[in-house]
């Protein structure tokens, strides 16, 4: 245990040594407040059904609201993060065979998620109690709650296997919500006494495919017979966290 500890610090003492900057370490916590929106498409051009050609799409559109606290761990020229967050949502989703017939679903989600966060910087100090510095890295978001409203109004959980099934007729995981992401923006700290700081970032995330939307793939395979289905589209948003820090 001692030897990855002692590694991790030589890595950040090289790195200040590089850059020749100061370095310092520093701990902190705080809360956030932010939000996605997802618009993707599934479609199946090229779908066969009983010797029959068909076509098919399905849309998403989901906006969500984040909010939640952190707690970090710095050191100058990097930065991890853990986080636990709530998230609301109103969604719209649509399932269309042109000609044939057309479904419509929609209503609200909650999610609960653990977030582990870490982010690469570089102090930029511009006043003597003022540093700017750019991020850029990467979070983990592991799913610990999915619900969902039906059209009536109904709430359910959406790994129950009730209302939601993969291909092969079982129930989806809440492992199957976990995600990536890819975050990039800037941040900057506030000196009020020698060692307490305020710290407020803004980021700007892009969301890598999840195991969730790589299953309705292979349902849309299933449903439709296309042999390569395709997901276009995009899920971003941003995120603001300020936070009180102390330096050691």
């Amino acid at each position: 245990m001692k030897r990855p500890i002692i590694l991790f610090f030589a890595v950040f003492y090289g790195a200040a040594a590089a850059f020749g900057g100061e370095f310092s370490f520093s701990a902190g916590a705080g809360g956030l407040i932010g939000g996605f929106f997802t618009r993707y498409t599934l479609a199946a051009p090229d779908g066969m059904k009983e010797g029959n050609p068909i076509k098919a799409e399905a849309v998403q559109d989901m906006d969500q609201l984040n909010y939640g606290f952190f707690a970090f761990f710095d050191a100058t020229y990097g930065e991890f993060s853990v986080s636990y967050q709530n998230g609301a949502n109103n969604f719209k989703e649509t399932f269309t065979i042109p000609d044939v017939f057309k479904t419509e679903n929609t209503g609200q989600g909650w999610e609960s998620v653990l977030g582990l966060s870490l982010l690469g910087k570089y102090p930029l100090y511009v006043a003597k109690q003022l540093t700017v510095f750019p991020l850029l890295g990467v979070e983990y978001q592991i799913c610990l709650e999915q619900w969902r409203t039906k059209r009536t109004g109904k709430l359910y959980e959406r790994a129950n296997g009730k209302y939601e099934k993969d291909k092969d007729g079982k129930a989806y995981k809440l492992e199957d919500w976990n995600s990536l992401w890819v975050n990039l923006g800037g941040g900057v700290d506030l000196a009020l006494f020698k060692n307490i700081f305020l710290r407020g970032e803004l980021l700007y995330g892009f969301r890598l495919m999840t195991p969730y939307e790589v299953k309705n793939l292979e349902l849309m395979k299933s449903e439709t017979g296309d042999p390569n289905p395709k997901l276009s589209g995009l899920t971003s948003g941003p995120s603001l966290r300020i936070s009180a820090g102390y330096r050691f």
